[in-house]
């Protein structure tokens, strides 16, 4: 009978064999590799899948990588991606990622031909993340329907722009987590009608607060009293932010408005507008 020490050595040995000749399967290489390694390969193999939805979700994790060389050149050679989900997705993450280099790219694809609404918001948004203020006049257009004298941004957009179902298809299908007003719930925007295309034009409205440029604060201005309520709200939130007490005579009337929503944004954007001056005594009765 071999001593028990022999018996381990012999095992051992049989093991070590075993993985010497049998090859390792993609899985069992994937295990084999360092934690980074392995999430990269689990990465690349979703920015080559062949389904649109899957290279989105890939490209769009892209965005976490804000300091890694290799994550903007990905999202910049996405950018050119056939599935303009694809296209969106990579132009957020160039924004998410702070890429500076993919600044005049963003520019090049809003001057072009393309025509899918979430690739040019998505394209807009990123620039003004880069600090990239010519992009305010896509927020501009979509608010207003017209663009500002002397941008030519929008030239190629314009049939885009007037076309409510992509509107509403960006809107309810990919815009509703850029709408800044999480507080009235998924479910309140979803009762909108289907070709609304008002959930957008509130979320330019709202990316408006940030342009310093007259003309976007005039816009939001005869915005307080656009038909859809959300677009009133975002419209009245932004001049708030703005800081510009001059509006205040203009947006009194929305004290009165129909919408309570409305009502209360306007009341609280007159009170910020006010600030430093004492609020009212009630009089005791």
């Amino acid at each position: 009978m071999r001593p028990k020490k022999d018996v381990w050595r012999i095992r051992s040995s049989c093991v070590i064999l075993l993985f010497a000749v049998v090859p390792l399967t993609p899985a069992r290489s994937v295990l084999a590799q360092a934690p980074v390694d392995k999430a990269w390969t689990v990465l690349q193999s979703g920015l080559a899948d062949k389904a649109d939805e899957e290279r989105a979700t890939a490209v769009r994790t892209l965005g976490l990588l804000e300091n890694d060389p290799k994550a903007p050149e990905l999202a910049l050679k996405a950018l050119g991606d056939d599935s303009p989900a694809v296209r969106a997705a990579a132009a957020g993450a160039l924004g998410q990622m702070k890429a500076k280099v993919a600044d005049s790219r963003l520019a090049e694809i809003l001057r072009s031909d393309e025509k899918d609404v979430s690739v040019i918001l998505a394209c807009a948004r990123s620039m003004i993340a880069l600090g990239d203020n010519r992009a305010y006049a896509v927020y501009y257009a979509v608010l207003t329907g017209e663009r500002k004298s002397g941008g030519s941004l929008l030239d190629n957009q314009k049939k885009m722009l007037s076309d409510p179902k992509k509107m509403a298809q960006f809107g309810f299908e990919q815009g509703i987590g850029f709408i800044p007003f999480a507080g009235l719930g998924y479910g309140t925007l979803k009762l909108m009608r289907k070709d609304d295309e008002s959930p957008v034009r509130a979320a330019a409205a709202r990316m408006l607060a940030q342009d310093a440029d007259p003309k976007s604060g005039k816009a939001l201005v005869v915005a307080t009293s656009d038909k859809s309520w959300i677009v009133r709200m975002a419209a009245l939130d932004s001049l708030a932010r703005r800081g510009d007490s001059r509006v205040i005579p203009q947006i009194e009337s929305k004290l009165a408005d129909e919408k309570d929503v409305v009502r209360y944004t306007a009341a609280g954007a007159i009170i910020r507008l006010s600030e430093g001056h004492p609020p009212p005594v009630t009089q005791k009765k």
